[in-house]
């Protein structure tokens, strides 16, 4: 099933009413916009995109260019001497004519029309996977956007716990309970959450700076939607897979150039028929033709001229056009290498891909466990801080064991935000690999 992108007229107002509302903005208005959302107007937006389309549309020229030349053409012509012509200029003078001419028989032209044809389905070909790869650019972007996001709440939150830690270990310093060293690593970690959070800040403002050059919205425009992001399917290289749009366009392009080549060389072997016919009006004005013709024929020069016929072209020797079938040959020698080398390379990504998100499963499995741990072991420490520690406790718990769990527990929560993230870019990314982007662009505009 192929997906189609902006069939539907009232989508397309949609996108253009938040486009010009944003776009005319003051100031950019930061608001929810959907995945699905930025994924059309990624689409829609893309120079990648649009040249693809101005490729298909110069294929789809070049297929009816090849079907034309057999259809008849008509051309009238008309002309006057500037100046009377005076003696014989060796032509017939007419004031108007016109003339047809069309092909009708020649086998290499069926090859010409085959290869057009081949061309045209790889051109829209190329224009799927433009905007397959465009939406898998839009989609990462979007879904890293929307994790840094909750990354950077989780760091204002560690950077208040921090805040109150520092102040707990001046506190306890000041008042000889705890050595300077314990405050200063309170402030060193505070300002490794503070870098962290810049990181975070520096990567929110290159993603959102990437999501508008995409979109074609202001920067700063876009917040992301979690609950627009569908589930990414957990798919295996072990699965049935389809060809790539991008592999299925080099095939058929591959194709287009062999049979190019075919039509080169049957056109050094064939003979083909054309028709051709012209008619002419001929005029004595401004001119003394007539005097010259009077004296070979009675009555001058004929007013009218028709003549037709048909053309027969039987090649017998042409090296020009044998260098030329040569040339074809290796084009299409070389388009058929190119496309088996597309597929050796997508099946290499197919088993990087695979390899990779193995490991990164078990990472993202890892980083979960470690922030239910930390969760559970807050838990633990406010417990203890409400109900008391107990007579078997060895150490008194208090506010700083609080502040640290706390901490802790928010960074096992980015890790683990990282982990996934990492693991849905590969899985978008061997989804693509293995031909299954269609199915999540349906899923993703179905939610």
């Amino acid at each position: 099933m192929q997906v189609r992108i902006g069939d539907n007229p009232l989508k397309r107002w949609k996108w253009m009413l938040i486009g010009m509302a944003m776009a005319t903005a003051p100031a950019p208005v930061s608001a929810q916009v959907s995945l699905a959302t930025v994924v059309d107007l990624a689409q829609r937006n893309s120079d990648a995109v649009r040249l693809a389309q101005a490729d298909e549309d110069k294929a789809r020229a070049a297929l009816s260019q090849t079907k034309d030349v057999y259809i008849p053409s008509f051309i009238l012509n008309s002309g006057l001497p500037a100046v009377p012509t005076v003696g014989f200029n060796g032509g017939v003078p007419s004031i108007w004519g016109a003339s047809t001419q069309s092909l009708i028989f020649s086998l290499p032209q069926h090859s010409y029309i085959h290869a057009a044809r081949a061309g045209l389905q790889a051109a829209t070909l190329r224009l799927k996977d433009a905007r397959e790869q465009e939406a898998l650019d839009a989609s990462t972007a979007y879904i890293e956007l929307d994790t840094v996001e909750q990354e950077l709440n989780a760091a204002h939150q560690q950077e208040a716990f921090v805040d109150r830690l520092v102040t707990i270990e001046q506190e306890r310093a000041e008042a000889g309970v705890d050595p300077l060293s314990e405050l200063l690593q309170a402030r060193l970690t505070a300002a490794q959450l503070k870098l962290r959070r810049l990181h975070l800040e520096t990567r929110a403002a290159t993603l959102s700076k990437q999501l508008a050059a995409l979109t074609g919205l202001p920067t700063g425009s876009i917040t992301p939607d979690h609950a627009s992001i569908p589930e990414i399917p957990a798919v295996r290289a072990d699965e049935t897979g389809r060809a790539t749009k991008g592999i299925e366009a080099a095939g058929m392009f591959a194709l287009s150039k062999q049979k190019t080549a075919r039509g080169d060389t049957k056109y050094t072997l064939f003979p083909q028929i054309s028709f051709a016919a012209q008619y002419a009006h001929h005029t004595s004005l401004l001119n003394n033709a007539d005097s010259y013709y009077a004296r070979k024929t009675s009555g001058g020069i004929p007013i009218t001229f028709f003549g037709s016929g048909f053309q027969i072209q039987i090649p017998l020797y042409d090296r020009g056009l044998r260098d030329k079938a040569k040339q074809s040959a290796a084009d299409a020698l070389r388009a058929t290498v190119e496309a088996e080398q597309a597929q050796r390379q997508n099946e290499v990504q197919i088993q990087e891909l695979t390899g990779s998100l193995r490991e990164l499963d078990t990472l993202a499995e890892i980083a979960t466990l470690k922030q239910q741990i930390a969760g559970e072991q807050l838990q633990a420490v406010l417990a203890q801080l409400e109900l008391g520690n107990g007579a078997g406790t060895q150490q008194q718990l208090g506010p700083k064991a609080e502040q640290l769990a706390r901490i802790d527990e928010r960074q096992k929560f980015q890790d683990s935000l990282d982990a996934g993230f990492d693991l849905s870019k590969a899985r978008l990314s061997l989804l693509r690999a293995l031909g299954h982007m269609e199915d999540w662009l349906q899923e993703l505009h179905a939610k």
